[in-house]
């Protein structure tokens, strides 16, 4: 990162106001492009694990990318809007040998066959 000199000693406050506005502004556009950008690591469909202060480790599934959350539906069904640096990819493999080794989960049944 370079250093520049900017002599803000001779500014008048109201110079200053308009550069605290910029600088708020430009670090804000900063910010929501790290987010975007970290967004478009995921998928709808994509497996993703969170963790919740407190809780215990959760996998879902993303459901909808937001303006600057993805909402993931966990396994148990819980809805939650979460920002992408919070999230993790899952791989599906070790979902599925994860889920076959549990017996608590229990599969739902095929709607489409009972119509």
């Amino acid at each position: 990162m370079r250093h520049i000199d900017i002599d803000i000693d001779s500014l008048s406050e109201a110079e200053l106001i308009e550069l605290n506005h910029k600088v708020v502004a430009r670090l804000r556009f900063l910010s929501q492009m790290r987010s975007h950008s970290a967004m478009l690591d995921f998928r709808s469909g994509e497996k993703v694990k969170l963790q919740p202060d407190g809780s215990p480790e959760l996998i879902g599934t993303v459901t909808r990318n937001n303006k600057k959350t993805l909402t993931v539906v966990t396994d148990c069904g819980q809805h939650w809007n979460v920002s992408p640096s919070l999230l993790t990819k899952v791989d599906s493999k070790s979902v599925e040998n994860t889920n076959s080794n549990d017996s608590s989960i229990l599969p739902f049944p095929n709607r489409t066959a009972e119509k």
